[in-house]
């Protein structure tokens, strides 16, 4: 059998990509319409102005986030000790009880502020054990020569999804407020599918070692790596401050007056951006001066993210919102293949988690610090800050963190041996 030069030659990769893509696709379009559902409840039943229910989106992120936090730890031993492709797959099933009892909330007329904080809370607590689980498959099932190339090829899967599932979770609002929950269902059913068709993968040794201080092992790498602790960080307080999602309901419905087609868009545009450097990494990964180029990214990322907040044009804030993905692209593509080639295989589940706790904190905390500035100074403002405080943390990571600059290939630069089982570290 001849040698694969592209991990979709591999059966296995191609079940994890579909998988990967049919999951993003069902949960982006349910986390679009939550949140657009929890703003329009908040200013239709509630009379809520404009700043009060930005602010109420913004803690519709901490519900997320809180149960990532607190189960994060667990997840990516979790990842490390059991059977990755199972865990995937019962992650995706909690989901899909989320967009089940969504389609009979929305059917039946019992959808409350409650609920939808609720169900925040659980897809939350189901993305905690599918990231480690699904990112860990992957160097499983592709050899290291092209792992850059599945990383890519999979940031397609993800990014194509997150254009497809708000652009149609907005189209489906507008003609139904339970379809968007049935299209997810479907595609969450889809994932979960592939998940369990994958090969059985090798299996983990046995561990002697107490649970909680497995779980403190892959704390303590990151903490030790400082190349490591330097790209996850990064994204952490860029995106936390630059992060301009979470405040689309607000700019679709009192600023750009765009609706619920609109708001579709407006979350699609990062994603598309994103989806079109990824297709391009996926033939021509980057190799050279990889750590330079994840720091330019994220400064273009805050820059971006501020043209957008002071733009009134629709089409002139879907080119920004698209150039900001474009280089959140570049700058997930060189970190997720550092994090991965710079982890040893017996710790990539705990340390994935760590960096999907991170994403998370960047992402949900964002979404309430966007909030708590929003309810202080309007979504505008709020949004125009945060692109100014991800160009001052990445100017402030390039001279913290000189080994990010220093980084010029993907080769492992991870120093410390990982104490066998039953050792004294």
């Amino acid at each position: 059998m001849s040698t694969p030069t592209h991990p979709l030659q591999i059966r296995d990769y191609r079940l994890v990509w579909l998988a990967r893509f049919a999951s993003v696709a069902a949960t982006t379009a349910m986390v679009v319409v939550v949140a657009a559902q929890t703003y329009q409840i908040a200013r239709t039943d509630y009379g809520y102005d404009t700043k009060q229910a930005a602010f109420l989106i913004g803690t519709l992120g901490l519900a997320q986030f809180i149960p990532f936090l607190l189960l994060t730890p667990v997840a990516g031993l979790v990842a490390d000790r059991m059977d990755r492709r199972f865990v995937g797959a019962a992650s995706s099933l909690l989901d899909l009880l989320v967009a089940l009892t969504l389609i009979a909330a929305n059917t039946l007329g019992l959808v409350s502020l409650p609920l939808l904080f609720v169900m925040a809370a659980l897809h939350g607590a189901a993305r905690v054990f599918i990231g480690p689980a699904i990112s860990s498959i992957v160097p499983n099932v592709v050899p290291a020569d092209i792992l850059p190339k599945a990383v890519a090829t999979g940031s397609i899967a993800w990014q194509s999804a997150s254009v497809l599932g708000p652009a149609l979770g907005g189209f489906l609002l507008a003609r139904g407020d339970a379809l968007p929950y049935v299209w997810s269902a479907v595609l969450l059913s889809i994932a979960i599918v592939g998940l369990l068709f994958i090969k059985p993968l090798p299996l983990k040794p046995k561990s002697t070692e107490p649970p909680l201080r497995q779980i403190s092992e892959g704390a303590r790498f990151v903490w030790r790596e400082r190349f490591l602790l330097g790209c996850v960080s990064l994204d952490l307080f860029a995106v936390l401050l630059g992060g301009a999602t979470a405040m689309l309901p607000a700019f679709a419905y009192d600023v750009l007056h765009v609706g619920d087609e609109g708001l579709g868009l407006l979350r699609a545009a990062p994603a598309l951006g994103a989806a079109l450097v990824a297709l391009f990494l996926a033939f021509f990964p980057l190799s050279r001066n990889v750590g330079p180029k994840m720091l330019w990214a994220v400064a273009i990322f805050g820059a971006a993210t501020l043209a957008f907040a002071l733009s009134k044009s629709f089409p002139i804030s879907l080119a920004m919102l698209a150039l900001l993905g474009a280089a959140d692209q570049v700058s997930v593509f060189v970190r997720g293949t550092l994090v991965q080639l710079n982890t040893p295989d017996e710790m990539r589940g705990r340390v994935s988690s760590i960096s999907g706790l991170a994403i998370s904190a960047s992402n949900e905390l964002g979404e309430m610090q966007s909030g708590l500035a929003a309810g202080l100074f309007g979504a505008v403002w709020a949004v125009a800050l945060g692109g100014v405080g991800a160009i001052v943390v990445t100017a402030a990571w390039a001279v913290l963190f000189p080994e990010l600059r220093r980084a010029k290939t993907f080769a492992p630069q991870y120093r410390h041996v990982i104490p066998k089982e039953g050792s004294v570290p």
